[in-house]
């Protein structure tokens, strides 16, 4: 399943080179995970659960500036036994801007203490039934 998310860059989010400042993407990043999880039909947190970041790979491909909406597209690529890859592609308009995977690891909410997501988290993020 991919998740979409528009993100509109604001004035203070762009550095002297009139692009986007590198760490407001991890930011844009981790907002689109939330909002996704957020959609969730009932409090993930609830559940137990709560997730961390693990790792983070951006790979900038062009500048994006004041003002530009930014389309975030972010889609589960791999599973593991705690943690899971989301990996998201940043266009404006149809121009690419950004490409990233970040590891996330699920966690017992409130501790660092890791544990598998819950099975209706694995549906909701990958629209798909897990057995």
């Amino acid at each position: 399943m991919t998740y979409s998310m528009e993100v509109k860059i604001r004035y203070g989010e762009v550095d002297r080179q009139g692009v986007v400042f590198n760490a407001h993407y991890l930011a844009y990043l981790d907002d689109v995970v939330d909002s996704w999880l957020r959609e969730f039909e009932g409090d993930f947190e609830s559940l137990g659960w709560d997730l961390m970041l693990k790792n983070a790979s951006l790979e900038w491909h062009g500048p994006a500036g004041t003002g530009e909406v930014l389309t975030v597209e972010a889609n589960v690529s791999r599973w593991g036994n705690t943690s899971f890859d989301v990996s998201f592609e940043v266009k404006v308009e149809k121009r690419l801007v950004l490409t990233a995977t970040i590891v996330y690891v699920g966690v017992k909410t409130g501790t660092t203490e890791t544990l598998k997501a819950p099975e209706q988290i694995r549906e909701h993020l990958s629209n798909e039934k897990v057995f």
